[in-house]
């Protein structure tokens, strides 16, 4: 059996419904990033936070490529072209997708980013790109005390389908990732991210 087939049959045994999926999957890369011998590179900018990110993400087989078009003083785009589980991500991005997007917050929080920086994961951005954003927490006191899984109320989210590919955005500009009004994309941070 490989990796493909035992991460199929994972998917499966965390239920039908898609929240509940990607709060198993969000702890799950929590769990992950906890046991990772990750270095230790204290966050105390931004910067700090992007280049723990590129190589955590390196060292596991994203190809990741900072989008420096796309960033500003307070937030960062970071352009994953490869994912290990490519395939089964576009039929159950809940879950994979969670368990990526949990490792990289437990990553970034290990290293002193919990109270300075918020990770989101964008999903199929492209058909071959997901995209993280990194952004500053300064001014958002609020939203620190959310739980995961919920979001602020107005951002865009993405309901999951099982059995579907995950939607595209065919381009992806910092515009479009932040006000995305496709009825499909309404719900991405629902599962993806805070």
């Amino acid at each position: 059996m490989g990796y493909q087939e035992l991460a199929q049959v994972l998917a499966d045994q965390l239920g039908s419904d898609p929240r509940r999926r990607s709060e198993a999957a969000i702890a799950a890369g929590r769990a992950w990033g906890s046991k990772l011998e990750a270095a230790d590179q204290p966050i105390e900018t931004l910067e700090d936070a992007k280049d723990l990110t590129v190589t955590l993400m390196s060292e596991l087989g994203f190809a990741p490529e900072r989008d420096q078009a796309g960033e500003t003083e307070e937030s960062a785009l970071i352009r994953m072209t490869a994912c290990p589980l490519r395939e089964l991500a576009r039929t159950h991005s809940e879950v994979v997708c969670g368990v990526h997007l949990g490792l990289m917050r437990e990553v970034l929080d290990r290293n002193g980013g919990r109270e300075s920086v918020a990770v989101r994961l964008h999903p199929f951005v492209e058909p071959e790109l997901c995209v993280a954003r990194l952004e500053l927490l300064q001014g958002r006191a609020g939203e620190a005390g959310r739980e995961e899984g919920q979001a602020e109320p107005g951002e865009p989210r993405l309901a999951p389908s099982p059995g579907r590919t995950a939607p595209q955005l065919r381009t992806a500009t910092e515009p479009q990732l932040r006000a995305a009004t496709d009825p499909q994309l309404r719900n991405t941070d629902a599962y993806f991210g805070q």
